[in-house]
């Protein structure tokens, strides 16, 4: 589970670290800056957890309205469920309702390969340019073809992963 701070934006309080929706409640409940008064707002920063989270929580936009989301999503969405999250909304732009998100409602094609060239040849080598006879497969241009692909398609990385995506 990723470990967050709510910092205070009231400068007379110290903000604290919290690891679910429960304890951030419990603590905020009870924080109050040097005169006593309860403290209303926090920036929420992304402290410690996997690489993955981390994306997630950017492409997110955490914040004290949307945590609990977050981490029902860092919880139970696999990885390749994040990786289409951060692609669509954090470089895509795709809206959200953070208390009711499903990844696969987005339209974006995750292939988890190196390069545009490596996408060519996997989809050779899966007939998506049909019945290719062997002894004329190193005839096909496989850089020409990768070319072609990178206006539809497009290389990021996500956590030290190398991915290419489509979105419709």
């Amino acid at each position: 589970m990723p470990q967050l701070h709510a910092q205070p934006y009231d400068l007379d309080a110290i903000g604290f670290y919290f690891e679910s929706l429960e304890e951030y409640a419990n603590k905020a409940r009870k924080n109050c800056n040097a005169y006593g008064d309860l403290v209303e707002e926090y920036e929420i920063q992304f402290i410690d957890g996997d690489d993955i989270d981390c994306a997630l929580a950017k492409a997110w936009g955490v914040n004290q309205a949307n945590i609990g989301g977050y981490f029902a999503a860092c919880d139970e969405w696999e990885d390749y469920q994040k990786q289409i999250f951060i692609i669509a909304v954090g470089e895509i732009g795709y809206g959200f309702n953070p208390e009711d998100v499903h990844p696969e409602e987005f339209d974006v094609d995750l292939y988890h390969v190196d390069s545009m060239k490596e996408l060519v040849v996997q989809m050779v080598d899966e007939g998506l340019f049909g019945d290719i006879p062997e002894h004329l497969t190193n005839y096909i241009d496989m850089d020409a073809i990768a070319r072609d692909l990178a206006h539809d398609y497009t290389q990021t990385e996500i956590a030290g992963e190398t991915l290419i995506y489509r979105a419709y």
